[in-house]
């Protein structure tokens, strides 16, 4: 069939050629015959088919000239021309079975195109069969079921063998191996398939042999011979003729009590020597009571006993069991299964807590008992003595009471800052081999006890604050700690009572009770005192309190907050500006006069510099930055005004820095009538009234400078008396030359004075009245330095002088003096 689907598959295909040519106009001419070739099946590739150069006439090398080829649509090219030898030879492997299938012949046709002359030749080859293929049973084993009851010359029917070879290629016999019990016979059927029939010559008995092997050989007729085999197993049924029977009477088994659930104990078997349904043997218990029924687990199939639930030697220490096995056709057999529990140390300890004080204080006393526990073993003898213990590190002991109970005792102080609970671990372990444990556990908690007092973390604390703060400011934190629990913990801050100035510390101090914050209630004055001294008391809340002190230092920190004061020259009553004097002949440096300032400040607060803010005759003055002396920059002229006007500032150093200014007036003149005369042209004008009060101090100048005069030389005359002495002793002793009169008279505290009455005189020109500042005692011992006392003013003069005392003119005393008859007798007339 493939074949004539093949031929027809070409007949159409030129069929189609034709048509086309005679559409385009091109000749036709059909080959004059059917060229024939013959090969066998399974050739290689390239293979040689015929010499089609030769049978279509053409040369070899014209097969491409004239346009041969082969024309075939829609299916695989078998076939393929050569075109250097001019051969047709395969394009592949043919597999004829494959091809052709069990057809008697294999043709395969297709046509040959020579385009030159557009004609077609006819090529049918035919492809002949080998035998390649051996017999092939579907499956390699064969299993044939028989009942050992079947009569003899039953036929069973084998499957038969495919070959797909034709011919004496194909399936030709079958034998089957030699055996007692079967013979083979072969039949065919009506399309001539053979097929083989398995006899049974002589009966079956399953119980003698319950499977035949038999080995059923199907061969071909080719050359070589080909065969396949397949085994065929008989299996003979079985009739259920045998009882089932136990391997023993009774199986005895002994087992331990602590063997867990699902173990396997034993296995009972019973045979029966049927086969199938006929000898499947199930088992079952007989007569067993429900309590020994839930006790253990049979397997119907196996036979297994296994244990569903735990053993127990005290409960039961013996078991007997009824085992039945029942085979599918209802035959029964029984065996008694023995089983025998023996005692192990199964059973750990059991600790009970009867009785637990806790929580138990920390200052509880050595044996007091903490707690009362009892234990138990449920197995006996030595299985069931118990010992209890715990942790060595403990402070406790555990002591053996009545029965089987324990007390648990303090052993050792318990301190509860240390350690504020315990968690006990009681171990009861009994006497058994291997021993079994148990542990306890629970937690025992330590009261706390008033023990402690509250401790500050520094031994003092200081801390500082800058004066003028706000009121209510906090200043500092301190905190104390109490190793004690709830009340015994919770700390009160307090301060100690103390007075500062007469006041009590609590007006400028105060702490919160709770926090240990502490507070300024009032501004502090750096000024006022520098340091504050208090001392904080921290107390717990046991019973009875606890307490303890640290102390505090609280320095005040300086401000900038005062201003420069200046101290002289002191400032008249009545505004006036004081007047300084100084000598027309007065050389460049000359000492004029001082200001003199404090700052209440302190450090870089109160460190005053000094500079000339205004002068009506710039470059005349100078102001020493930190001395504040006013002294002459250069020569006075002629052309210099007799009154000078200066304004000095004096400026502290703080953040931000604060300043004051003093305005001094200068009188100018070579001599002191000039002077006089100068002032008595500034009176002219005044008014000539005076009031009594005015005359009245001018007495009193006068009279207060005859007394100085008269100090002044008697002062004088007891220095010369000594120094006259001295000299007398000097020409004894070798006598002291040279040495200036200023080291015996005492300059020092003279000049002093002297210099300080005479810058407390001044008079004042802008009010055109005279005035006079009476001398301050307490400014000219403590505010005129040192330092002013040594420069080179007049009254310097003294202690710088060459001379002897008595040679030295005492030019600012005269002055003074003259300069006071001057105003006495112009407040008369």
């Amino acid at each position: 069939m493939a074949a004539q689907r093949n031929r027809s598959k070409e007949s159409k295909d030129c069929s189609e050629l034709v048509l086309l040519c005679l559409f385009l106009g091109i000749p036709w001419e059909a080959g004059a015959r059917q060229i024939s070739y013959s090969i066998p099946e399974e050739l290689e590739k390239g293979s040689f088919v015929g010499n089609i150069s030769k049978d279509l006439g053409l040369a070899p090398r014209e097969l491409a000239e004239r346009g041969v080829r082969i024309v075939s649509r829609g299916r695989t090219q078998l076939f393929s021309l050569d075109p250097r030898s001019g051969s047709l030879v395969t394009a592949g492997r043919i597999d004829r079975e494959e091809l052709c299938a069990q057809s008697a012949r294999c043709l395969v046709s297709f046509n040959i195109l020579v385009e030159e002359r557009v004609k077609l030749f006819g090529i049918e080859i035919e492809v002949t069969d080998i035998n390649d293929n051996a017999p092939k049973f579907q499956a390699e084993n064969l299993d044939v079921k028989i009942n050992e009851n079947v009569a003899t010359g039953m036929r069973f029917p084998l499957p038969e063998a495919i070959d797909p070879d034709v011919g004496v290629n194909s399936l030709q016999s079958y034998q089957l191996s030699p055996n007692r019990h079967f013979s083979l016979r072969v039949q065919s059927r009506a399309n001539g398939v053979k097929y083989p029939e398995l006899v049974l010559e002589h009966a079956l008995d399953r119980e003698e042999e319950a499977i035949h092997h038999l080995v059923l050989t199907a061969s071909d007729g080719g050359d070589p011979l080909r065969s396949g085999t397949v085994l065929v197993s008989v299996t003979v049924f079985d009739t259920n003729d045998n009882a089932p029977v136990f391997t023993l009477p009774e199986y005895r088994v002994s087992v331990p009590e602590n063997l867990p659930v699902g173990t396997q104990l034993l296995t009972v078997t019973a045979t029966d020597r049927d086969e199938g349904a006929n000898g499947e043997v199930t088992y079952s218990f007989r007569k067993l009571p429900d309590t020994q029924l839930l006790k253990f687990q049979l397997n119907k199939y196996t036979g297994e006993i296994k244990i569903s639930e735990n053993l127990d030697y005290e409960e039961t220490g013996f078991y007997e069991i009824e085992i039945q096995a029942e085979d599918g056709g209802a035959y029964l057999a029984t065996a008694k299964v023995l089983i025998t529990v023996e005692d192990v140390n199964d059973n750990s300890p059991e600790v009970a807590i009867t009785s637990l004080f806790s929580p138990v204080t920390e200052d509880s006393p050595l044996g007091t008992v903490v707690a009362l526990l009892n234990v138990h073993d449920l197995d006996s003898e030595q299985n069931g003595r118990v010992t209890c213990s715990i942790l060595a590190y403990l402070p406790f002991k555990l002591e053996k009471s009545i029965d089987s109970y324990y007390r648990l005792v303090i052993h050792r102080a318990l301190d509860r800052e240390q350690v504020s609970s315990y968690n006990i671990t009681v171990t009861a372990t009994d006497g058994g081999s291997p021993p079994l444990s148990t542990e306890i556990h629970f937690m025992l908690q330590v009261a706390d006890i008033n023990d402690n007092p509250p401790t500050f973390s520094h031994v003092s604390y200081f801390t500082y604050i800058p004066e003028n703060n706000a009121r209510g400011a906090s200043i500092f934190s301190v905190t104390a700690l109490d190793p004690d629990s709830k009340e015994n913990a919770r700390i009160i801050y307090s301060l100690a009572e103390d007075t500062i100035q007469g006041a009590p510390l609590s007006s400028y101090i105060s702490i919160n009770s709770d926090t240990g914050v502490l507070y300024a209630l009032r501004s502090f004055d750096y000024e006022q005192f520098h340091e504050l001294q208090m001392q904080v008391t921290a107390s717990d809340s046991g019973d009875p309190p606890l307490s303890s002190n640290v102390s505090l230092s609280l320095f005040v920190l300086d401000q900038n907050d005062n201003a420069p004061e200046i101290l002289y020259p002191a400032l008249p009553t009545d505004g006036s500006t004081g007047v300084e004097l100084a000598p027309r002949s007065a050389e460049p440096g000359y000492l004029v006069t001082k200001v003199v300032a404090v700052d209440r400040d302190s450090g870089q607060n109160a460190w005053l510099s000094y500079r000339l803010l205004k002068a009506s005759e710039p470059g005349l003055f100078a102001v020493g930055l930190h001395t504040g002396e006013v002294r002459t920059a250069r020569a006075l002229l002629d052309r210099d005004a007799l009154k000078q006007s200066l304004v000095v500032a004096v400026q502290d150093h703080g953040q931000p820095p604060l300043s004051a200014t003093v305005t001094l007036t200068v009188a100018v003149a070579d001599s002191i009538p000039e002077v006089l005369a100068d002032l008595s042209s500034l009176e002219s004008l005044a008014n000539s009234g005076t009031s009594d009060l005015t005359l009245y101090l001018v007495v009193a100048v006068a009279a207060v400078s005859c007394v100085f005069l008269a100090f002044v030389i008697v002062l004088l005359a007891l220095r010369l008396r000594r120094w006259h002495k001295s000299r007398l002793l000097q020409a004894s002793g070798g006598g002291l030359t040279g040495v200036p009169g200023s080291h015996f008279v005492g300059v020092d505290g003279v000049r002093a004075f002297l210099q300080t009455y005479s810058h407390e005189v001044s008079l004042t020109a802008d009010s055109r009245k005279s005035h006079l500042i009476f001398p301050q005692p307490n400014y000219a011992d403590t505010l005129i330095s040192r330092e002013s006392c040594e420069k080179k003013d007049p009254l310097s003069l003294l202690n710088d002088s060459k001379f002897p005392l008595e040679d030295t003119p005492l030019v600012p005393v005269s002055f003074t003096f003259i300069f006071t008859l001057f105003l006495l007798l112009k407040k008369i007339g």
